[in-house]
């Protein structure tokens, strides 16, 4: 019992990390701290779908199943809707490499704002009245 809630608590953070990967450059919007996290994980999600590499988290989810007696995906609520959205059927190469473009695209953009947001603030800063200009 405690092997299979562990399983499903790794596929619930793995889901997370997904998430974290394709859109947590929105954070980097409000707290633009948070891309010392953020590009590190985008790096690796590009890294593992451009080379069909397999996350560390797979293995121990696996490893974590087989101690509590299941062969695979099958029953539970984890199982059923939360599997299928991270190991999609019918993901091939092609797809991987489809998909770590798409995730990249959207952080250069999002990350293009951000660099934005921060050269406009730099200059409102030294244009500001009172501000110390060059001299």
């Amino acid at each position: 019992m405690v092997h299979r809630l562990l399983a499903d608590a790794l596929v619930v953070a793995h889901l997370g990390f997904i998430v974290f990967v394709v859109a947590g450059g929105l954070l980097a919007l409000r707290r633009p701290r948070a891309a010392w996290l953020h590009l590190p994980a985008v790096a690796w999600g590009i890294y593992a779908e451009a080379t069909a590499t397999i996350c560390p988290l797979t293995p121990l989810e696996n490893l974590w199943r087989q101690r509590a007696g299941q062969d695979g995906y099958a029953g539970g609520f984890v199982e059923h809707y939360l599997v299928p959205l991270i190991y999609p059927a019918g993901l091939t190469p092609r797809l991987q490499l489809a998909l770590a473009a798409l995730v990249l695209g959207i952080n250069v953009l999002v990350y293009g704002i951000v660099a934005a947001r921060r050269r406009r603030g730099r200059r409102h800063a030294v244009s500001a009245p009172g501000a110390a200009g060059p001299t």
